[in-house]
C-alpha cells in the first residue's frame, strides 16, 4: 500500500511516471519525473531525493513519457490499481503533477512534456476534471520556453506551486543551497501568476533546533505582500519525510501550533489565504 511517507519515484516500475499519496492534494497524485538522473539546480536541505546531484536532466523521451502515462492512467481508471495499492480513504485520483527528482522546468523539453500530458488527459476525457500541477522552485521562469510550458499548463486548467521557503538571501543559501536574489524571485513569481493560477509552497522547519526568527517571518510576509492580489494562496507545510541530504540531522519539525500562528500572521499581513499541512 502507498502511504504519504512513501514518495519513491520507481514504485510503478516506470521511468517518468510514479504514483504517490499527496497529503496536500488529498489523494493519489500521478507524478511526472523529468529528472530521472536525480539532478537539480537547487540543493534543498530537506530534499528526500537520494544521491541528489547538481545539474539538469538528460533528454526526455517524449514518446515513452506518453506511453507510460497512458498505460498508468488506464490502470488507475479502468484497472484495479487503486484497490490493490491505495488505502480506501485516499482512493481517488486528484491530480497529475510535474515534480520528481529535480526541477522539472530545467528539462529542455518541458513545454513539449506538458503538451504530451495534455494529449493523454484529453484521450481519457480528463481535461478540466483533474488539475495538472507544476511543483517548481520557480528559478527558471524568466526563460521563454518555460513560460510557453506554463501557458500550456494553464490551457489545461492547471496551476503552479511555486517554492518560496525563506525570504532573506542568507536563509535561501542555507535552506535551498543557492544564492539568494529576492528581486529575481519576485519577478519570476509575478510571471508565474500572470500565466497560470499560482500557489506559493513553503516548507517551515527548525535548523539546529532553532525555528525561523521573527525577522524571517516578517521578510516572508513583506515579499508576498507585493503580489498578494495575484496569488491563489499559500501552502504552508512542515517536514513530512526524512531528508536524504547531509544536513538531515540538523533538521527538526516545528509544532502544529507554530505553523498555525505563522499562517495567521501571513493572512493578517498579506490577505493571502493559507492552507496548512503539519
Amino acid at each position: 500500500m502507498l502511504t504519504t511517507d512513501d514518495h519513491r519515484r520507481d514504485s510503478a516500475g516506470l521511468l517518468y511516471v510514479y504514483p504517490v499519496i499527496s497529503r496536500r492534494a488529498g489523494g493519489v497524485s500521478v507524478g511526472i519525473n523529468l529528472n530521472p538522473n536525480n539532478a537539480c539546480n537547487w540543493a534543498c536541505v530537506y530534499c528526500q531525493v537520494e544521491n541528489l546531484t547538481r545539474g539538469g536532466p538528460p533528454p526526455i523521451d517524449l514518446q515513452r513519457l506518453e506511453q507510460e502515462l497512458h498505460g498508468f492512467l488506464d490502470q488507475v481508471l479502468h484497472g484495479d490499481f487503486l484497490a490493490r495499492h491505495v488505502p480506501l480513504e485516499t482512493r481517488q485520483l486528484v491530480d497529475i503533477a510535474f515534480s520528481g527528482n529535480g526541477e522539472p522546468t530545467s528539462a529542455t523539453e518541458f513545454a513539449e512534456a506538458v503538451a504530451c500530458v495534455g494529449k493523454v488527459i484529453e484521450r481519457f476525457d480528463l481535461k478540466g476534471k483533474i488539475p495538472i500541477r507544476l511543483i517548481t522552485n520557480g528559478s527558471l521562469f524568466h526563460r521563454n520556453a518555460v513560460q510557453l510550458g506554463v501557458r500550456y499548463l494553464a490551457e489545461l486548467g492547471g496551476e503552479v506551486w511555486f517554492k518560496i521557503d525563506r525570504a532573506t538571501d542568507a536563509e535561501v543559501v542555507e535552506v535551498n543551497g543557492v544564492r539568494g536574489n529576492q528581486d529575481r524571485v519576485l519577478k519570476n513569481l509575478q510571471i508565474s501568476a500572470k500565466l497560470a493560477p499560482t500557489w506559493v509552497q513553503t516548507c517551515w522547519f527548525r535548523i539546529d533546533g532553532e525555528a525561523p526568527t521573527a525577522q524571517s517571518r516578517q521578510a516572508y510576509c513583506t515579499l508576498l505582500r507585493q503580489v498578494n492580489d495575484k496569488l491563489a494562496g499559500v501552502h504552508l507545510y512542515g517536514l513530512a519525510r526524512p531528508s536524504k541530504q547531509e544536513a538531515a540531522p540538523r533538521l527538526s519539525s516545528v509544532t502544529e501550533d507554530e505553523l498555525m500562528l505563522f499562517s495567521c500572521q501571513i493572512e493578517e499581513e498579506t490577505g493571502i489565504r493559507v492552507v496548512v499541512s503539519p
